[in-house]
């Protein structure tokens, strides 16, 4: 088996219990692995993450989405409803900083492993609990999904093009913003504790991550009354400022500012529009955006996408092209910023994952290990807490855990 690679990230030495599935949850364990923390992903018994049985594509027969949102981690199977199995997970929170958990409100605290029980065993606990709805509140018991999150936080009602039905953000906004929330608010607490030597409680959920990415949208209710709705690839505030058609496909484009607009009028070939009354500022041409569209769309038909994107390149306008996702992994700047790396799955074999996002220049993260295999590491985790050999066994034999070493010899043994 491949070894990992060495872990230089700045949270080395930070230990993370993950008790998460599907997607918010190990999103947010993924973002603290991948910056070095060890994250020990426990899994529940005996089937594991729900992901892993996830609907297709899989990745030379393992799920990919659980290989997506793994990496990084080492992976344990507990039975947190087994005297013995909780007993297990008491003794890894005794050397753990963070224990991170998308169950349904009060499940962990029915089970005696709420933030308030693992307080009194360890006073400087960081307990992060990531739900649909947040903890406290009417909606807390309520299931929560990106989806629903989507539609009940707004993100629905100003996304698509203006008079189309009700449309949803194509990648789980809510469900990765949460994480990526979540995360921040367990360095936050980290830093607290750095400080004070104090433990707390980080609460977040799907509904509040995306009420949080509103700010243009509520800015505008809340000081004019102004209920917005979907305006395709436009913005609300500056024009020209959206996606436009050429010859053979789509540009975006980012000429709002007083100069961009000077030098794309230019670069179309269209000076006249600078003298244009309509035109003359952001506001004339964001609220007569209709007319303008009309002048741009016709002159971006007459040439191609690549002429376009080199023209105002050239001349400093921000422009791009709109990728589908195999444009994206063929562009070169994509590769050289290293945003897709190789690492080896035990079964899967060599899995193309997404990069590091954020690059330090002395501590930087790096994708270093695989998604573990469904009890890979179980074994290797408990003999850190003094548990191994007979001990082991037995608890995989009353199925307090599951070894997946273990597991393979009875199958074997069944065959």
């Amino acid at each position: 088996m491949t070894e990992p690679r060495p872990n230089t990230g700045p949270l080395k030495g930070i230990r993370v219990l993950e008790l998460t599935s599907a997607m918010a949850g190990p999103y947010c364990g993924l973002l603290l692995a991948d910056m070095g923390a060890d994250v020990i992903k426990i899994e529940k018994y005996p089937d594991g993450d729900d992901i892993r049985r996830s609907a297709p594509p899989w990745f030379n027969g393992e799920p990919a989405t659980f290989l997506a949102m793994n990496r990084n981690k080492r992976g344990i199977v507990l039975n947190l409803k087994d005297p013995a199995g909780k007993e297990v997970f008491l003794k890894l929170v005794d050397g753990a900083d963070v224990v991170l958990e998308n169950m349904r409100p009060g499940a962990m605290a029915g089970l005696g492993l709420g933030y308030e029980d693992l307080k009194k065993r360890k006073p400087d606990i960081i307990y992060a609990a990531l739900s649909g709805f947040g903890q406290t509140g009417p909606y807390s018991g309520r299931r929560g999904f990106d989806l629903v999150a989507q539609g009940m936080s707004g993100i629905m009602s100003v996304t698509g093009e203006e008079g189309g039905g009700p449309t949803k953000a194509g990648v789980p906004i809510c469900d990765l913003t949460a994480g990526s929330f979540t995360a921040n608010g367990i360095l936050c607490a980290i830093i607290h504790r750095l400080r004070t030597g104090e433990g707390q409680m980080v609460d977040t959920s799907l509904l509040e991550a995306g009420i949080a990415y509103t700010a243009w949208e509520t800015a505008i209710y809340v000081s004019s009354g102004e209920v917005t709705g979907p305006q395709g690839s436009a913005h609300r505030i500056s024009a020209p400022y959206q996606a436009y058609r050429c010859k053979d496909g789509w540009i975006t484009l980012g000429a709002a500012s007083q100069g961009n607009w000077a030098r794309m009028c230019k670069v179309i070939g269209r000076p006249d529009l600078l003298e244009d009354p309509r035109f003359k500022d952001n506001a004339g041409r964001r609220g007569r955006l209709n007319e303008l569209n009309e002048e741009l769309n016709a002159a971006f038909a007459t040439e191609t996408v690549e002429t376009w994107l080199a023209r105002m390149d050239e001349a400093g306008v921000p422009a791009g092209p709109i990728y589908n996702m195999a444009q994206v992994w063929a562009d070169p700047h994509v590769r050289a910023r290293n945003m897709m790396v190789e690492v080896e799955h035990p079964t899967a074999g060599t899995w193309p994952a997404i990069g590091v996002p954020v690059k330090l220049s002395a501590t930087p993260g790096a994708v270093r290990a695989a998604a573990p295999l469904l009890g890979q590491h179980t074994a290797e985790i408990l003999a850190e807490v003094g548990i191994e050999g007979e001990a082991l066994a037995k608890l995989h034999a009353a199925g307090a855990v599951t070894d997946a070493a273990l597991a393979d010899k009875e199958k074997t043994a069944a065959e």
